[in-house]
Protein backbone atom coordinates (compact mmCIF):
# COMPACT_ATOMS: atom_id res chain seq x y z
CA UNK A 1 0.00 0.00 0.00
CA UNK A 2 3.42 2.31 0.93
CA UNK A 3 4.44 1.51 -3.01
CA UNK A 4 1.23 2.40 -4.27
CA UNK A 5 0.89 5.78 -2.42
CA UNK A 6 4.47 6.47 -3.08
CA UNK A 7 3.54 6.09 -7.03
CA UNK A 8 0.45 7.83 -7.08
CA UNK A 9 2.60 10.85 -5.66
CA UNK A 10 5.21 10.61 -7.94
CA UNK A 11 2.54 10.31 -10.90
CA UNK A 12 0.97 13.66 -9.59
CA UNK A 13 4.09 15.66 -9.24
CA UNK A 14 4.91 14.61 -12.69
CA UNK A 15 1.96 16.55 -13.95
CA UNK A 16 2.93 19.76 -12.64
CA UNK A 17 5.02 22.43 -14.46
CA UNK A 18 6.66 23.51 -10.96
CA UNK A 19 6.07 23.21 -7.58
CA UNK A 20 5.53 26.01 -5.14
CA UNK A 21 8.51 26.77 -2.89
CA UNK A 22 9.71 22.72 -3.52
CA UNK A 23 6.69 21.58 -1.94
CA UNK A 24 6.46 17.99 -1.88
CA UNK A 25 3.12 15.35 -1.34
CA UNK A 26 -0.59 14.43 -2.11
CA UNK A 27 -1.69 17.49 -0.40
CA UNK A 28 0.14 19.87 -3.66
CA UNK A 29 -3.25 19.13 -5.07
CA UNK A 30 -5.15 22.53 -3.73
CA UNK A 31 -2.92 23.48 -7.11
CA UNK A 32 -4.53 21.71 -9.59
CA UNK A 33 -2.64 22.53 -13.58
CA UNK A 34 -5.89 21.91 -15.22
CA UNK A 35 -9.17 21.64 -12.90
CA UNK A 36 -12.05 20.09 -14.12
CA UNK A 37 -15.13 22.53 -16.12
CA UNK A 38 -17.23 24.18 -13.39
CA UNK A 39 -18.68 27.50 -13.09
CA UNK A 40 -16.03 29.38 -12.37
CA UNK A 41 -13.82 28.40 -15.42
CA UNK A 42 -17.15 30.02 -17.73
CA UNK A 43 -17.02 33.11 -15.76
CA UNK A 44 -13.21 33.52 -16.64
CA UNK A 45 -14.57 32.82 -20.57
CA UNK A 46 -17.40 35.38 -19.67
CA UNK A 47 -14.60 37.95 -18.60
CA UNK A 48 -12.61 37.55 -21.86
CA UNK A 49 -16.13 38.16 -23.99
CA UNK A 50 -17.12 41.79 -22.24
CA UNK A 51 -14.71 44.35 -21.45
CA UNK A 52 -16.01 46.04 -18.47
CA UNK A 53 -13.11 44.40 -16.63
CA UNK A 54 -10.71 46.07 -18.21
CA UNK A 55 -12.65 49.35 -18.58
CA UNK A 56 -12.02 48.68 -14.69
CA UNK A 57 -8.29 48.22 -15.06
CA UNK A 58 -7.89 50.85 -17.09
CA UNK A 59 -9.37 53.39 -15.16
CA UNK A 60 -6.89 52.14 -11.85
CA UNK A 61 -3.94 51.92 -13.86
CA UNK A 62 -3.93 55.40 -15.09
CA UNK A 63 -2.66 55.95 -11.52
CA UNK A 64 0.04 54.08 -12.63
CA UNK A 65 0.45 56.44 -15.80
CA UNK A 66 0.74 59.60 -13.26
CA UNK A 67 3.34 57.82 -11.22
CA UNK A 68 5.79 57.12 -13.68
CA UNK A 69 5.15 60.37 -15.41
CA UNK A 70 6.28 62.27 -12.20
CA UNK A 71 9.12 59.68 -11.05
CA UNK A 72 11.07 60.84 -14.41
CA UNK A 73 10.08 64.57 -14.22
CA UNK A 74 13.52 65.87 -12.83
CA UNK A 75 15.45 63.72 -15.92
CA UNK A 76 14.46 66.72 -18.14
CA UNK A 77 13.55 69.08 -15.52
CA UNK A 78 17.26 69.32 -13.71
CA UNK A 79 19.45 70.30 -16.62
CA UNK A 80 16.78 73.18 -17.11
CA UNK A 81 16.77 74.63 -13.56
CA UNK A 82 20.98 73.91 -13.21
CA UNK A 83 21.01 76.58 -15.96
CA UNK A 84 18.16 78.69 -14.92
CA UNK A 85 18.69 82.47 -15.37
CA UNK A 86 16.14 83.02 -12.41
CA UNK A 87 18.13 82.91 -9.20
CA UNK A 88 15.48 81.39 -6.84
CA UNK A 89 14.79 78.31 -9.09
CA UNK A 90 18.82 77.82 -10.32
CA UNK A 91 19.64 74.40 -8.68
CA UNK A 92 23.12 73.77 -7.07
CA UNK A 93 24.54 69.69 -7.16
CA UNK A 94 23.01 69.11 -3.86
CA UNK A 95 19.42 70.61 -4.78
CA UNK A 96 19.32 68.79 -7.76
CA UNK A 97 20.09 65.94 -5.56
CA UNK A 98 16.87 66.62 -3.27
CA UNK A 99 14.88 67.21 -6.25
CA UNK A 100 15.43 63.97 -7.76
CA UNK A 101 14.86 61.99 -4.71
CA UNK A 102 12.61 63.31 -2.50
CA UNK A 103 9.73 62.15 -4.47
CA UNK A 104 11.60 58.59 -2.91
CA UNK A 105 10.75 59.79 0.41
CA UNK A 106 7.36 60.95 -0.60
CA UNK A 107 6.69 57.59 -2.14
CA UNK A 108 7.26 56.18 0.98
CA UNK A 109 5.06 57.96 3.17
CA UNK A 110 2.55 57.02 0.19
CA UNK A 111 3.05 53.60 0.99
CA UNK A 112 2.90 53.88 4.63
CA UNK A 113 -0.60 55.58 4.69
CA UNK A 114 -1.80 52.87 2.61
CA UNK A 115 -1.05 50.56 5.30
CA UNK A 116 -4.06 52.33 6.79
CA UNK A 117 -6.30 53.82 3.83
CA UNK A 118 -6.22 50.30 1.91
CA UNK A 119 -8.84 48.55 4.49
CA UNK A 120 -10.37 51.98 5.27
CA UNK A 121 -11.71 53.37 2.55
CA UNK A 122 -11.50 49.95 0.15
CA UNK A 123 -9.24 50.17 -2.91
CA UNK A 124 -11.09 52.03 -5.15
CA UNK A 125 -11.78 55.29 -2.86
CA UNK A 126 -7.82 55.00 -2.03
CA UNK A 127 -6.69 55.34 -5.25
CA UNK A 128 -9.27 58.33 -6.29
CA UNK A 129 -7.84 59.81 -2.75
CA UNK A 130 -4.39 59.83 -4.48
CA UNK A 131 -5.68 62.36 -7.17
CA UNK A 132 -5.51 65.22 -4.39
CA UNK A 133 -2.09 65.34 -3.53
CA UNK A 134 -1.28 64.58 -7.19
CA UNK A 135 -3.29 67.50 -8.39
CA UNK A 136 -1.88 69.92 -6.21
CA UNK A 137 2.07 69.02 -6.07
CA UNK A 138 1.60 69.15 -10.26
CA UNK A 139 0.48 72.58 -9.34
CA UNK A 140 3.11 73.62 -7.03
CA UNK A 141 5.52 72.62 -9.78
CA UNK A 142 4.69 74.20 -12.67
CA UNK A 143 3.63 77.29 -10.56
CA UNK A 144 6.98 77.60 -8.75
CA UNK A 145 8.50 80.52 -7.31
CA UNK A 146 11.44 79.27 -5.14
CA UNK A 147 13.18 75.77 -4.44
CA UNK A 148 11.01 74.76 -1.43
CA UNK A 149 7.43 75.39 -3.87
CA UNK A 150 9.62 72.70 -6.52
CA UNK A 151 10.50 70.08 -3.69
CA UNK A 152 7.00 70.10 -2.05
CA UNK A 153 5.68 69.54 -5.48
CA UNK A 154 7.77 66.72 -5.80
CA UNK A 155 7.19 65.34 -2.16
CA UNK A 156 3.06 65.39 -3.10
CA UNK A 157 3.31 63.48 -6.28
CA UNK A 158 5.12 61.04 -4.91
CA UNK A 159 3.30 61.05 -2.38
CA UNK A 160 0.56 59.74 -4.61
CA UNK A 161 2.38 57.39 -6.38
CA UNK A 162 3.45 55.41 -3.24
CA UNK A 163 -0.47 55.34 -2.51
CA UNK A 164 -1.24 54.01 -6.23
CA UNK A 165 1.50 51.78 -5.99
CA UNK A 166 0.26 49.65 -2.94
CA UNK A 167 -3.99 49.83 -4.03
CA UNK A 168 -3.81 49.64 -7.25
CA UNK A 169 -2.02 46.20 -8.02
CA UNK A 170 -4.29 44.86 -5.39
CA UNK A 171 -7.31 46.34 -6.80
CA UNK A 172 -6.38 45.06 -9.85
CA UNK A 173 -5.64 41.25 -8.98
CA UNK A 174 -8.87 40.80 -6.90
CA UNK A 175 -11.40 42.03 -9.70
CA UNK A 176 -9.20 40.05 -12.63
CA UNK A 177 -10.31 36.31 -13.55
CA UNK A 178 -7.37 34.00 -12.38
CA UNK A 179 -7.18 33.03 -16.27
CA UNK A 180 -6.46 36.49 -17.38
CA UNK A 181 -4.74 37.79 -14.00
CA UNK A 182 -0.75 38.24 -15.35
CA UNK A 183 -2.08 40.03 -18.35
CA UNK A 184 -4.03 42.57 -16.55
CA UNK A 185 -1.22 42.45 -13.21
CA UNK A 186 1.23 43.91 -15.95
CA UNK A 187 -1.16 47.05 -16.34
CA UNK A 188 0.15 48.91 -13.39
CA UNK A 189 3.94 48.62 -14.43
CA UNK A 190 2.99 49.42 -18.41
CA UNK A 191 1.57 52.44 -17.79
CA UNK A 192 3.49 53.45 -15.22
CA UNK A 193 6.36 52.80 -18.29
CA UNK A 194 4.00 54.69 -20.75
CA UNK A 195 3.79 57.36 -18.11
CA UNK A 196 7.47 57.89 -18.20
CA UNK A 197 7.96 57.42 -21.93
CA UNK A 198 5.07 60.55 -22.33
CA UNK A 199 6.94 62.75 -20.13
CA UNK A 200 10.53 61.93 -22.28
CA UNK A 201 8.52 63.07 -25.33
CA UNK A 202 6.91 66.04 -24.03
CA UNK A 203 10.31 67.02 -22.71
CA UNK A 204 11.53 67.54 -26.13
CA UNK A 205 8.66 69.55 -26.88
CA UNK A 206 7.70 71.84 -23.79
CA UNK A 207 9.67 73.90 -21.29
CA UNK A 208 9.67 72.22 -17.72
CA UNK A 209 6.54 74.39 -16.36
CA UNK A 210 4.37 72.63 -18.73
CA UNK A 211 5.28 69.18 -18.51
CA UNK A 212 4.03 70.02 -14.80
CA UNK A 213 0.69 70.95 -16.38
CA UNK A 214 0.52 68.76 -18.55
CA UNK A 215 0.54 65.98 -15.73
CA UNK A 216 -2.59 67.13 -14.54
CA UNK A 217 -4.27 65.26 -17.20
CA UNK A 218 -4.59 61.72 -16.76
CA UNK A 219 -4.93 62.47 -12.53
CA UNK A 220 -8.41 64.06 -13.77
CA UNK A 221 -9.18 61.18 -16.52
CA UNK A 222 -8.35 59.03 -13.08
CA UNK A 223 -11.28 60.58 -11.20
CA UNK A 224 -14.08 60.55 -13.61
CA UNK A 225 -13.79 56.74 -14.75
CA UNK A 226 -13.26 55.42 -11.08
CA UNK A 227 -16.18 57.29 -10.47
CA UNK A 228 -18.47 54.89 -12.14
CA UNK A 229 -16.48 51.54 -11.72
CA UNK A 230 -17.01 49.29 -9.33
CA UNK A 231 -15.17 48.42 -5.71
CA UNK A 232 -13.25 44.99 -5.18
CA UNK A 233 -15.79 42.67 -4.81
CA UNK A 234 -13.49 40.92 -1.93
CA UNK A 235 -12.86 44.31 -0.35
CA UNK A 236 -17.16 44.79 -0.56
CA UNK A 237 -17.69 40.98 1.12
CA UNK A 238 -14.88 41.57 4.05
CA UNK A 239 -17.11 44.66 4.85
CA UNK A 240 -20.45 42.69 5.58
CA UNK A 241 -21.63 44.36 1.97
CA UNK A 242 -22.64 40.73 0.44
CA UNK A 243 -25.47 42.46 -2.38
CA UNK A 244 -22.97 44.71 -3.40
CA UNK A 245 -20.24 42.62 -3.66
CA UNK A 246 -22.40 40.22 -5.99
CA UNK A 247 -23.47 42.64 -7.86
CA UNK A 248 -19.96 44.32 -8.44
CA UNK A 249 -18.92 40.82 -9.69
CA UNK A 250 -21.44 40.20 -11.90
CA UNK A 251 -20.98 43.50 -13.37
CA UNK A 252 -17.29 42.90 -13.94
CA UNK A 253 -18.04 39.34 -15.56
CA UNK A 254 -20.28 40.42 -17.37
CA UNK A 255 -24.37 39.54 -18.09
CA UNK A 256 -24.12 36.15 -19.49
CA UNK A 257 -21.16 35.03 -16.88
CA UNK A 258 -22.78 32.44 -14.18
CA UNK A 259 -20.97 34.13 -11.28
CA UNK A 260 -22.18 32.21 -8.28
CA UNK A 261 -19.53 29.65 -8.39
CA UNK A 262 -16.82 32.08 -7.54
CA UNK A 263 -18.76 34.36 -5.57
CA UNK A 264 -19.04 31.30 -2.92
CA UNK A 265 -15.62 30.71 -3.67
CA UNK A 266 -14.34 34.69 -2.43
CA UNK A 267 -17.37 34.28 0.62
CA UNK A 268 -16.29 31.20 1.87
CA UNK A 269 -12.47 32.25 2.05
CA UNK A 270 -13.59 35.85 3.26
CA UNK A 271 -15.74 33.35 6.47
CA UNK A 272 -11.95 31.88 7.39
CA UNK A 273 -10.72 35.41 7.60
CA UNK A 274 -13.44 37.01 9.61
CA UNK A 275 -11.16 39.76 11.28
CA UNK A 276 -8.03 41.50 10.79
CA UNK A 277 -4.59 39.81 11.39
CA UNK A 278 -3.14 39.82 14.83
CA UNK A 279 0.10 40.08 15.77
CA UNK A 280 0.10 36.99 17.56
CA UNK A 281 -1.39 35.88 14.06
CA UNK A 282 1.52 37.37 11.80
CA UNK A 283 3.89 34.90 13.49
CA UNK A 284 2.04 32.00 11.87
CA UNK A 285 3.99 30.70 9.05
CA UNK A 286 0.75 30.84 6.11
CA UNK A 287 0.93 34.89 6.74
CA UNK A 288 4.75 35.77 7.60
CA UNK A 289 6.00 33.25 4.61
CA UNK A 290 3.95 35.17 1.64
CA UNK A 291 4.66 38.85 3.63
CA UNK A 292 8.44 37.76 3.91
CA UNK A 293 8.65 36.87 0.24
CA UNK A 294 6.90 39.97 -0.90
CA UNK A 295 9.10 42.74 1.16
CA UNK A 296 12.40 41.02 0.00
CA UNK A 297 10.99 41.00 -3.31
CA UNK A 298 10.57 44.56 -3.40
CA UNK A 299 13.81 45.40 -1.61
CA UNK A 300 16.07 43.50 -4.56
CA UNK A 301 13.75 45.25 -7.06
CA UNK A 302 14.86 48.61 -5.99
CA UNK A 303 18.66 47.02 -5.43
CA UNK A 304 18.83 46.15 -8.82
CA UNK A 305 19.38 50.19 -9.48
CA UNK A 306 16.11 50.63 -11.78
CA UNK A 307 15.28 54.45 -9.50
CA UNK A 308 18.94 55.88 -9.65
CA UNK A 309 19.02 55.00 -13.12
CA UNK A 310 15.26 56.30 -14.28
CA UNK A 311 16.06 59.56 -12.16
CA UNK A 312 19.38 59.99 -13.42
CA UNK A 313 19.33 58.91 -17.17
CA UNK A 314 20.14 61.57 -19.14
CA UNK A 315 22.31 63.29 -17.23
CA UNK A 316 24.40 59.48 -16.95
CA UNK A 317 24.21 59.69 -20.63
CA UNK A 318 25.68 63.32 -20.47
CA UNK A 319 28.34 61.81 -18.62
CA UNK A 320 30.11 59.25 -20.75
CA UNK A 321 31.48 59.29 -24.19
CA UNK A 322 27.99 58.55 -26.26
CA UNK A 323 27.35 58.83 -29.87
CA UNK A 324 23.88 60.32 -30.06
CA UNK A 325 22.45 63.53 -27.68
CA UNK A 326 21.81 62.04 -24.04
CA UNK A 327 18.23 63.37 -24.54
CA UNK A 328 17.44 61.06 -27.26
CA UNK A 329 19.00 58.29 -25.60
CA UNK A 330 16.58 58.92 -22.92
CA UNK A 331 13.63 58.94 -25.03
CA UNK A 332 15.24 56.24 -26.77
CA UNK A 333 15.38 54.17 -23.52
CA UNK A 334 11.86 54.85 -22.82
CA UNK A 335 10.30 53.42 -25.67
CA UNK A 336 12.41 50.01 -25.97
CA UNK A 337 11.00 49.80 -21.84
CA UNK A 338 7.45 50.02 -22.80
CA UNK A 339 7.90 47.60 -25.84
CA UNK A 340 9.38 44.95 -22.67
CA UNK A 341 6.30 45.16 -20.41
CA UNK A 342 4.17 44.68 -23.12
CA UNK A 343 6.00 41.64 -23.70
CA UNK A 344 5.89 40.81 -20.39
CA UNK A 345 2.20 41.01 -20.29
CA UNK A 346 1.49 39.11 -23.51
CA UNK A 347 3.84 35.73 -22.20
CA UNK A 348 3.43 36.10 -18.53
CA UNK A 349 0.23 33.81 -18.22
CA UNK A 350 2.12 31.37 -21.11
CA UNK A 351 5.72 31.39 -19.55
CA UNK A 352 4.84 32.25 -16.03
CA UNK A 353 6.32 34.32 -13.20
CA UNK A 354 9.30 32.50 -12.69
CA UNK A 355 10.83 31.81 -16.36
CA UNK A 356 10.46 35.80 -16.69
CA UNK A 357 11.96 36.37 -13.16
CA UNK A 358 15.31 33.97 -14.28
CA UNK A 359 15.37 35.51 -17.56
CA UNK A 360 15.29 38.97 -16.23
CA UNK A 361 17.60 38.78 -13.83
CA UNK A 362 20.05 37.29 -16.60
CA UNK A 363 19.45 39.86 -18.64
CA UNK A 364 20.40 42.75 -16.04
CA UNK A 365 23.01 41.85 -14.51
CA UNK A 366 24.40 41.58 -18.19
CA UNK A 367 23.93 44.62 -18.52
CA UNK A 368 24.58 46.00 -15.41
CA UNK A 369 28.28 44.09 -15.76
CA UNK A 370 28.44 45.45 -19.27
CA UNK A 371 27.90 49.53 -17.77
CA UNK A 372 30.29 48.98 -15.29
CA UNK A 373 33.25 47.44 -17.71
CA UNK A 374 32.63 50.25 -20.29
CA UNK A 375 32.68 53.18 -18.06
CA UNK A 376 35.83 51.44 -16.44
CA UNK A 377 37.47 50.85 -19.57
CA UNK A 378 35.62 52.95 -22.07
CA UNK A 379 36.11 56.52 -23.79
CA UNK A 380 36.18 58.70 -20.72
CA UNK A 381 35.06 62.77 -20.75
CA UNK A 382 37.93 65.28 -20.87
CA UNK A 383 37.76 66.05 -17.45
CA UNK A 384 40.23 64.59 -15.28
CA UNK A 385 38.35 61.82 -13.81
CA UNK A 386 35.42 61.51 -15.98
CA UNK A 387 33.95 59.04 -13.04
CA UNK A 388 33.10 62.21 -11.25
CA UNK A 389 31.32 64.02 -14.02
CA UNK A 390 27.73 63.78 -11.98
CA UNK A 391 29.00 64.95 -9.06
CA UNK A 392 31.64 67.67 -10.25
CA UNK A 393 29.64 69.30 -13.17
CA UNK A 394 25.47 70.26 -13.32
CA UNK A 395 23.90 67.06 -13.60
CA UNK A 396 23.27 66.94 -17.63
CA UNK A 397 24.85 70.33 -17.98
CA UNK A 398 26.80 71.32 -21.50
CA UNK A 399 29.84 72.66 -19.26
CA UNK A 400 31.00 69.35 -18.75
CA UNK A 401 33.26 68.29 -21.32
CA UNK A 402 32.93 64.79 -23.36
CA UNK A 403 35.34 62.79 -25.38
CA UNK A 404 34.23 63.86 -29.13
CA UNK A 405 31.98 60.23 -30.06
CA UNK A 406 34.59 58.79 -33.16
CA UNK A 407 33.52 55.38 -33.62
CA UNK A 408 30.28 53.33 -32.58
CA UNK A 409 31.76 52.03 -29.67
CA UNK A 410 30.04 54.79 -28.27
CA UNK A 411 26.70 52.91 -28.52
CA UNK A 412 27.53 50.91 -25.33
CA UNK A 413 26.06 52.76 -22.47
CA UNK A 414 22.82 53.36 -24.48
CA UNK A 415 22.54 49.65 -25.86
CA UNK A 416 23.12 48.34 -22.64
CA UNK A 417 21.37 50.75 -20.47
CA UNK A 418 18.45 49.76 -22.84
CA UNK A 419 19.20 45.67 -22.16
CA UNK A 420 18.59 46.57 -18.75
CA UNK A 421 15.43 48.91 -19.36
CA UNK A 422 14.23 45.56 -21.13
CA UNK A 423 15.11 42.76 -18.55
CA UNK A 424 13.94 45.14 -15.75
CA UNK A 425 10.59 45.44 -17.59
CA UNK A 426 9.77 42.10 -18.48
CA UNK A 427 10.35 40.55 -15.18
CA UNK A 428 11.69 42.01 -12.06
CA UNK A 429 8.86 45.25 -13.03
CA UNK A 430 5.82 44.04 -13.52
CA UNK A 431 6.12 40.46 -11.74
CA UNK A 432 6.88 42.08 -8.60
CA UNK A 433 3.94 44.02 -8.35
CA UNK A 434 1.47 41.32 -9.17
CA UNK A 435 3.21 38.48 -7.28
CA UNK A 436 3.01 40.75 -4.01
CA UNK A 437 -1.13 41.05 -4.88
CA UNK A 438 -1.28 37.50 -5.45
CA UNK A 439 0.12 36.21 -2.46
CA UNK A 440 -0.29 38.43 0.49
CA UNK A 441 -2.98 36.72 2.09
CA UNK A 442 -6.28 38.86 2.46
CA UNK A 443 -6.40 39.35 5.67
CA UNK A 444 -3.28 41.48 5.58
CA UNK A 445 -3.31 42.52 2.11
CA UNK A 446 -3.88 46.07 2.25
CA UNK A 447 -1.19 46.49 5.53
CA UNK A 448 1.35 44.56 4.05
CA UNK A 449 0.97 46.00 0.42
CA UNK A 450 1.34 49.39 2.34
CA UNK A 451 4.92 48.02 4.06
CA UNK A 452 6.09 46.83 0.86
CA UNK A 453 5.80 50.04 -0.81
CA UNK A 454 6.91 51.35 2.31
CA UNK A 455 10.27 49.73 2.20
CA UNK A 456 11.06 49.21 -1.55
CA UNK A 457 10.35 53.62 -1.76
CA UNK A 458 12.95 53.96 1.46
CA UNK A 459 15.50 51.87 -0.32
CA UNK A 460 14.90 54.01 -3.57
CA UNK A 461 15.60 57.52 -1.38
CA UNK A 462 19.02 55.64 0.16
CA UNK A 463 19.97 54.48 -3.12
CA UNK A 464 18.98 57.55 -5.07
CA UNK A 465 19.94 60.28 -2.66
CA UNK A 466 23.97 58.46 -2.08
CA UNK A 467 24.00 57.09 -5.30
CA UNK A 468 26.00 60.98 -6.77
CA UNK A 469 27.87 60.25 -3.62
CA UNK A 470 29.07 57.20 -4.64
CA UNK A 471 30.36 58.27 -8.14
CA UNK A 472 32.01 61.38 -6.20
CA UNK A 473 33.92 59.08 -4.37
CA UNK A 474 35.23 55.74 -6.25
CA UNK A 475 33.53 56.57 -9.44
CA UNK A 476 30.67 55.71 -11.96
CA UNK A 477 31.57 52.19 -12.50
CA UNK A 478 31.21 50.78 -9.18
CA UNK A 479 27.45 51.53 -8.73
CA UNK A 480 26.90 49.31 -11.64
CA UNK A 481 29.01 46.55 -10.50
CA UNK A 482 27.02 46.76 -7.20
CA UNK A 483 23.61 46.36 -9.10
CA UNK A 484 25.44 43.30 -11.38
CA UNK A 485 26.40 41.55 -8.19
CA UNK A 486 22.33 42.54 -6.73
CA UNK A 487 20.92 40.77 -9.69
CA UNK A 488 22.84 37.25 -9.12
CA UNK A 489 21.66 37.72 -5.72
CA UNK A 490 18.02 37.73 -7.71
CA UNK A 491 18.29 34.78 -9.16
CA UNK A 492 19.16 32.59 -6.28
CA UNK A 493 16.22 34.14 -4.37
CA UNK A 494 13.48 33.54 -7.48
CA UNK A 495 14.82 29.70 -7.86
CA UNK A 496 14.64 29.12 -3.62
CA UNK A 497 12.07 31.38 -2.33
CA UNK A 498 9.37 32.47 -5.00
CA UNK A 499 6.37 30.47 -6.28
CA UNK A 500 4.86 29.86 -9.37
CA UNK A 501 1.52 31.32 -9.34
CA UNK A 502 0.61 30.98 -12.92
CA UNK A 503 -3.48 30.02 -13.51
CA UNK A 504 -3.90 29.88 -9.95
CA UNK A 505 -6.77 31.95 -8.38
CA UNK A 506 -5.84 34.05 -5.30
CA UNK A 507 -8.02 31.50 -2.57
CA UNK A 508 -5.93 28.76 -4.33
CA UNK A 509 -2.51 30.55 -3.59
CA UNK A 510 -3.56 31.09 0.05
CA UNK A 511 -4.60 27.81 0.20
CA UNK A 512 -1.26 26.68 -0.42
CA UNK A 513 0.13 28.66 2.38
CA UNK A 514 -2.02 27.78 5.11
CA UNK A 515 -1.15 23.85 4.51
CA UNK A 516 1.82 24.40 6.59
CA UNK A 517 4.03 22.34 4.91
CA UNK A 518 8.38 22.71 4.66
CA UNK A 519 9.29 25.78 2.93
CA UNK A 520 12.49 28.09 2.27
CA UNK A 521 11.75 29.62 5.63
CA UNK A 522 12.10 27.18 7.72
Amino acid sequence: MLSASAASACSLLGTMQEPLLGAEGLDYDTFPEKPPPSPGERARVGALQNKRVFLATFAAVLGNFSFGYALVYTSPVIPALEHSLDPDLHLTKSQASWFGSVFTLGAAAGGLSAMVLNDLLGRKLSIMFSAVPSAAGYALMAGAHGLWMLLLGRMLTGFAGGLTAACIPVYVSEIAPPGVRGALGATPQLMAVFGSLSLYALGLLLPWRWLAVAGEAPVLTMILLLSVMPNSPRFLLSRGKDEEALQALAWLRGADADVQWEFEQIQDNIRRQSSRVSWAEARDPHVYRPVAIALLMRLLQQLTGITPILVYLQPIFDSTAVLLPPQDDAAIVGAVRLLSVLIAALTMDLAGRKVLLFVSASVMFAANLTLGLYVHFGPRSLTPNSTMGLENAPLGGPEQPLATPTSYLTLVPLLATMLFIMGYAMGWGPITWLLMSEILPLRARGVASGLCVLVSWLTAFVLTKSFLLVVSAFGLQVPFFFFAAICLANLVFTGCCVPETKGRSLEQIESFFRTGRRSFLR
